[in-house]
């Protein structure tokens, strides 16, 4: 689809001479960072860089109070956003290069062991709080259910657990990255090498930034993120969609990958199959990797799921609620998909007031 866009683009290149240009509107953000991001809509931010214990360095940013004083404005929250290994924003090590394959040997796993705890004891760290507040979205609820059923003492530090489309196990789900399962693992390293998947191309930026921002254009980008997402069109602001697209990419590892793919052929949660019984013994002392038991976890959870979801399909989510020992709150929201929960137009009323809602509560008890 994207070579279909640029190509459409370059067939259209003499369009402004004759109007095409009209409409043509590139938002700043799009080519922002995080920090730039923050500071042009108002708000300070703090950098921090964590280091796990594994030697990866994850950028993490603190947006500390409201807009241009320290005291009670808009909602009044010390808001932190952690970034997992790999991604754009967190690409470093204390000794691998990300040119390595050594660098790229990650899943779910390392994220949960290492990643998340070093990221919420930062933040513990720096706000001098004994608890906090989690929000997850999609890989990031997976994460924190993993970690918090595995960690009690990291489980301890959660004062809520707020799960926006949560993944976690994935066998009925229909999004077009399920055709990856049907490829062997020598197939898709093949195809995809043994380092980065999906990195944010230049072109992939470009298409972004210069073709999705037309209006003429618009509906055929949409339909790149919906193809991913599910459908919900009425409920994207289209005049954003070049900062949505040029912003979306963050990329992570094929061995990431390889561990969905896994979860969508197991049908189960468990630690990543590293292809041989040795090679697991070695990682867990046992034969085959461990699954992950979610009902050990304690934590007071808020659950909202889309029932246009594709990635997080409502079957999956169903079977998941169950589990979930301390349930205190679950809401399904009929024409969600998997994007809404962030970019979806209506989400302050259908997602943010309630969760705003519940930290109030928790905090005047």
């Amino acid at each position: 689809m994207w070579w279909l866009l640029a190509a459409a683009w370059c067939l259209l290149l003499p369009g402004p001479i004759y109007g095409y240009k009209q409409g043509s509107i590139t938002n700043p953000e799009a080519n922002m960072n995080i920090s730039q991001l923050i500071s042009y809509w108002g708000y300070p931010y703090e950098k921090y860089d964590v280091v796990t214990e594994d030697g990866y360095i994850l950028g993490t940013y603190r947006i500390p109070h409201g807009k241009g004083c320290s005291r009670r404005t808009d909602s009044g929250y010390d808001v932190w956003l952690g970034n997992s290994r790999g991604n754009t924003w967190s690409r470093k090590h204390v000794r691998l290069s990300p040119e390595s394959p050594q660098y790229w040997a990650f899943s779910l796993d390392e994220m949960a062991k290492y990643d998340l705890p070093a990221t919420i004891n930062l933040i513990l760290e720096k706000s001098g709080q004994k608890e906090l507040f989690y929000v997850g979205h999609s890989q990031g609820t997976t994460i924190a259910f993993i970690a918090f059923s595995t960690n009690p003492e990291l489980a301890k530090k959660i004062k809520l657990f707020f799960a926006l489309a949560p993944v976690v196990t994935v066998k009925y789900t229909r999004s077009p990255m399920k055709k990856l399962t049907t490829l062997s693992r020598k197939a898709v390293k093949v195809l995809f090498g043994n380092k980065m998947f999906s990195t944010h191309s230049l072109l992939e930026h470009f298409i972004a930034t210069k073709v999705c921002n037309q209006k003429i254009f618009q509906a055929v980008c949409s339909k790149v993120m919906f193809s991913l997402s599910g459908f919900d069109r009425p409920n994207l602001n289209m005049s954003r969609l070049d900062v949505y697209m040029a912003q979306n990419h963050g990329g992570t590892s094929v061995q990431n990958m390889l561990h969905w793919a896994q979860a969508v052929n197991s049908g189960q949660l468990q630690a990543f199959d590293w292809g041989s019984p040795d090679q697991n013994m070695m990682h867990f002392h046992q034969l085959t990797p461990p699954v992950y038991n979610i009902t050990k976890m304690r934590v007071p959870t808020a659950i909202w799921s889309g029932g246009q979801d594709v990635v997080a399909d409502a079957k999956d989510t169903e079977n998941l609620l169950p589990k979930v020992t301390n349930l205190i709150y679950y809401k399904e929201i009929p024409h969600y998909n998997h994007l809404d929960f962030y970019l979806g137009q209506d989400a302050p009323w259908e997602v943010y007031q309630d969760l705003i809602r519940m930290m109030e509560e928790y905090l005047q008890n």
